[in-house]
């Protein structure tokens, strides 16, 4: 086996856990946490498919291929991955421009592009994206989740499909006479339920509990003739020539991607265009889980006081992703709560995600015509509280009132554009905005000033000596301030001492900047001495041609060093006339 080959993070959870040992009680634990985690990602799985426009069981096809592979590959002992809500704003308008086809297609995509980040060993990722951008856009998708479950949580009809979020309010209004008395009344019960069962009990979940108490008075309406929708009336089958309500009863099985039905129903036409059409998706797909899975371990870490390989954890969110699409499954990634859950039920490792995956697929094979009588309204009312606990509203509130005003500015801009447009956006300007502020943080702190460094060498030197000291980095936006008072001294001035041992690095900016004022100091006839040049500096100095043939007289280690030299030049200008 080659050495590449040995590097590749490949089972680090799996491995971590044996490595340290696992018994039977750790069995046990991860058995009774992935039941408990198994059962509430049932009815999210099959809300979120449902959220993005495809068939509910597409995302249960998610929760178990994805969250088997992930749990295998990956490098979180905890993470529990699946379909998220945190995808929907991604996902719904790809499923409307290019159909299951083109979903499952930038999936792959996206999956490709996370295996590469993974073996590029680009694990800490996660770091570079400002913390404001992170509030912005999460609160941004829990409002526009909220928002599209508006329709079935008061049973509205005839909403179509909108391209973005002003038309959509707007749609939502118009039908607002069309409210069903039925289906509010189902998802507010169930909503409730969500809210009050947690503080009755935590030994059965509260999703199970408000989807059994939701479908139990939904089952009664529909005796008493008042219609509800459920899924088995939004969706079918086909099965021997016959028609089905529900999702099939099958496991998931192989299927190619491109095979699928675009948005005209038609398989897809797979070529070099259509890959290029579904490359930004993808990009932002990619982006996106690896943040969310990234954010999902390190909250995992601190609760379980644990640390995940983050580089495995990349490749194995990759490969899930890669190998879903074959078998009908869209998108997945590290879910936060699902895997909170986890950790609370006692997880001790990977195992727990393995039997989550195992008993949805239980479910599928064994529960699926029991699936048909769920309402949609209360899916709807579970997904309402997935966005209220993804927007993080309290903390955002917080942040608005206390956070430094320019991040409160990136944090408003992120929210904004991903209700008003889309997140890719948002995450782009974010950054941008994050990084231009930054830059001038840093610009703020980077800059030059005459100074003397001791008063006994200022004494020691005529008024024809200048000392110069340059503090911070010299990079694009700090360059011109911190040189553009080279030029400023005092006629007189024939010895200009730089001190740069504050400069830790430099970039070609600044590069041309200096050798301006070099050359201007030259055409002056001023002598120039650098002190205290770190090695990797002077180099770039020195390719750049700013040495003795440049107006640079010589490198010094100090200043008293550089002042010496000074003093032995006005000698021998000294001894020269009387010569």
């Amino acid at each position: 086996m080659s050495r590449f080959a040995l590097q590749i993070p490949l089972f680090s959870a799996l491995r971590q856990t044996f490595r340290q040992g696992y018994t039977l009680a750790s069995l046990r634990s991860d058995i009774l946490a992935g039941i408990t985690v198994g059962i509430i990602a049932i009815p999210l799985g099959m809300a979120l498919a449902i959220a993005v426009g495809v068939a509910p069981q597409h995302g249960l096809y998610t929760g178990i291929v994805g969250g088997l592979i992930i749990a295998l590959c990956g490098g979180s002992r905890f993470n529990i991955s699946g379909q998220t809500a945190a995808f929907v704003v991604i996902l719904l308008p790809i499923t409307q421009q290019h159909g299951l086809g083109g979903l499952l297609l930038v999936t792959l995509m996206a999956g490709a592009i996370l295996v590469a980040l993974g073996l590029a060993r680009m694990g800490n990722l996660i770091q570079f994206v400002p913390y404001p951008v992170v509030m912005g856009f999460t609160a941004g998708i829990g409002i526009v989740i909220a928002t599209l479950q508006i329709k079935d949580f008061f049973g509205l009809q005839d909403i179509g499909q909108h391209s973005n979020y002003v038309e959509q309010l707007g749609a939502l209004a118009q039908a607002l006479p069309s409210v069903s008395a039925g289906d509010t009344l189902v998802g507010v019960v169930t909503l409730l339920a969500l809210l009050l069962w947690p503080r009755l009990t935590r030994r059965i979940p509260g999703h199970l509990a408000a989807l059994l108490l939701g479908s139990l008075l939904g089952a009664l309406l529909m005796t008493l003739d008042i219609p509800i929708a459920t899924l088995g009336s939004r969706f079918s089958y086909e099965l021997d020539g016959v028609m089905h309500a529900g999702i099939p009863p099958f496991a998931p099985h192989w299927v190619l991607p491109w095979k699928l039905p675009g948005a005209d129903g038609q398989p897809l036409l797979l070529n070099f265009e259509l890959l290029r059409q579904l490359l930004p998706s993808a990009m932002a797909v990619a982006m996106l889980g690896a943040i969310e899975s990234l954010l999902c371990a390190l909250v995992a870490d601190g609760m379980a006081g644990t640390r995940h390989d983050p580089n495995a954890e990349l490749l194995g969110q990759g490969l899930g992703n890669m190998l879903v699409p074959f078998f009908g499954g869209i998108t997945a990634t590290a879910a936060i709560a699902r895997t909170a859950t986890s950790v609370r039920s006692g997880a001790r490792s990977p195992i727990a995600a393995i039997v989550h995956a195992l008993v949805i697929l239980l479910a599928v094979v064994l529960l699926a015509r029991l699936f048909a009588w769920l309402p949609m309204a209360s899916l709807a009312a579970m997904l309402l509280i997935v966005a209220w606990n993804m927007s993080e509203a309290r903390r955002v509130v917080h942040l608005l009132r206390v956070g430094p005003r320019q991040d409160v500015m990136v944090l408003l801009i992120c929210l904004i554009l991903t209700v008003l447009f889309d997140m890719v956006l948002a995450v782009g300007v974010g950054l941008l905005l994050a990084a231009a502020l930054f830059i001038k943080r840093m610009a703020d702190l980077s800059h030059g000033a005459k100074a003397s460094f001791n008063s006994a060498l200022r004494a020691e030197l005529p008024d024809n000596v200048a000392l110069y000291r340059i503090q911070g980095p010299l990079f694009f936006a700090a360059a011109d301030k911190a040189l553009g008072t080279l030029g400023q001294f005092e006629s007189q001035v024939e010895h200009l001492i730089i001190d740069m041992q504050s400069v830790p690095s430099i970039d070609m900016s600044a590069l041309v900047l200096f050798e301006q004022a070099l050359q201007d100091m030259q055409r002056r006839g001023i002598h120039v001495y650098l002190t205290g040049v770190k090695a990797p500096i002077r180099l770039k100095l020195r390719r750049v041609g700013l040495d003795a043939r440049r107006g640079v007289r010589s490198f010094a280690a100090t200043p008293e060093r550089a002042a010496q030299l000074v003093r032995e030049q006005l000698a021998q200008a000294a001894v020269q006339p009387e010569e």
